[in-house]
């Protein structure tokens, strides 16, 4: 017992001075401020306390409907070679990209994720000193990737949600908040989490007014779903506008949100320098092959984005007669309005299974996102829903 109580002490002094707080200070300033990325509930312990069949995940914006049939058999082609290193420069699928965009392969690079990627575009372009500005209520990787290069957040505010695209970009104040010390402006559109979009004529029109030496970054995750009559994807301009930037992913309309896959597109200059920061080998063989596969499945992309809109019209009618607002949306989720409540309904739909994301991280506390499953999943949503209301 003698010799116990001093190790015991000195464990206790360790584990106080090499705590989070001391190492954080020994972090670089950017990440010094930064905060992890929060990827809502735990639903790997929510899916062992209910059992997957029992729970109803839609809070991660993931397509119900899986990927494509031939992604599946991609994967189970190329396990054989799970020793072998996967393609460094992930030819087949750029040389598939190219052709479905109609773009130089050189204009393409692959990333573990679109996350990655625009966490790499903040640490190429930006650093102290310099500022990145987007939009209030933007994807929270905007932020991240700001904080992390030690870059200045220049947010601008959202449209009122008055206006008839409620909490949406404000493009003519995010053109005008640019300065002498921008490097980047981060735009989604669709944008996550509000479900907003905005169509060509204000696309072009901003893009109009940015100085040339400012890159523009559109995060197009949800693109493939958008079907309003004036949206068009920024890859339509993307030859006029040299500065600009695109990113997409696999995750959402094609199913493939477990292989983590995301890519880029721009001019050949701007992807020769991201090259030179990409990590080697960032996407696997498997998930290279069954991007592949599911690219050149239009069928099953098309059928999957044609059920997502139906259910999210289906969704957004059923929310908005319970007494909901229901912003508008051309993704696979709604935001919705539960006021003061918000909280509690959110925790009372959890303990009866069904998992939907808060959105107090984002300033929209009175706000759930709620991811658009399939029928199923949606009425089951509403039954549970109507029990936590009554």
């Amino acid at each position: 017992m003698s010799q116990a109580a001093p190790q015991s002490q000195a464990s206790a002094f360790a584990e106080a001075r090499f705590s989070e707080a001391w190492f954080a200070a020994r972090a670089q300033p950017g990440v010094q401020r930064l905060k992890a990325y929060d990827p809502g509930h735990d639903l790997v312990a929510l899916r062992k306390r209910f059992g997957e069949a029992n729970l109803a995940e839609l809070g991660s914006n993931e397509n119900p409907y899986g990927p494509s049939p031939a992604a599946r058999e991609a994967i189970l082609d190329c396990l054989h070679a799970l020793h072998r290193y996967p393609d460094p420069l992930g030819a087949d699928l750029k040389r598939a990209l190219a052709a479905r965009h109609g773009v130089d392969v050189k204009q393409i690079q692959l990333g573990n994720g679109s996350h990655e990627l625009l966490m790499q575009l903040g640490q190429v372009f930006a650093g102290p000193g310099e500022d990145i500005v987007f939009s209030r209520y933007g994807f929270a990787v905007f932020a991240l990737s700001t904080q992390a290069a030690g870059a200045q957040m220049r947010i601008v505010e959202a449209l009122p949600r008055d206006a008839a695209m409620a909490n949406g970009h404000d493009l003519g104040a995010i053109a005008a908040a640019i300065g002498a010390d921008t490097k980047l402006v981060f735009l989604a559109n669709p944008n996550n989490p509000t479900g907003t979009w905005f169509g060509r004529d204000d696309l072009v029109a901003f893009l109009d007014r940015v100085p040339s030496e400012v890159i523009v970054v559109m995060d197009e995750a949800y693109a493939e779903m958008a079907e309003a009559p004036d949206y068009v994807s920024a890859l339509s301009v993307l030859d006029r506008y040299p500065n600009l930037v695109v990113t997409r992913t696999f995750s959402k309309a094609y199913g493939l949100a477990g292989l983590r896959v995301g890519y880029l597109l721009a001019q050949p200059g701007l992807v020769a320098v991201m090259e030179r920061l990409r990590e080697s080998f960032n996407v696997n063989g498997p998930a290279l092959a069954a991007c592949e596969a599911a690219l050149g499945d239009t069928d099953h992309l098309q059928w999957a984005c044609a059920r997502n809109a139906e259910q999210r019209a289906w969704l957004a009618e059923a929310l908005t007669k319970r007494g909901l607002r229901v912003f508008p949306s051309q993704t696979n989720f709604v935001l919705v309005e539960f006021g003061a409540r918000t909280s509690q309904v959110e925790a009372a739909l959890v303990e009866r299974g069904v998992i939907l994301r808060p959105m107090g991280g984002y300033g929209l506390a009175d706000c759930i996102r709620i991811s658009v499953g399939s029928p199923d999943e949606n009425r089951r949503l509403l039954a549970a829903l109507d029990e936590v209301l009554a």
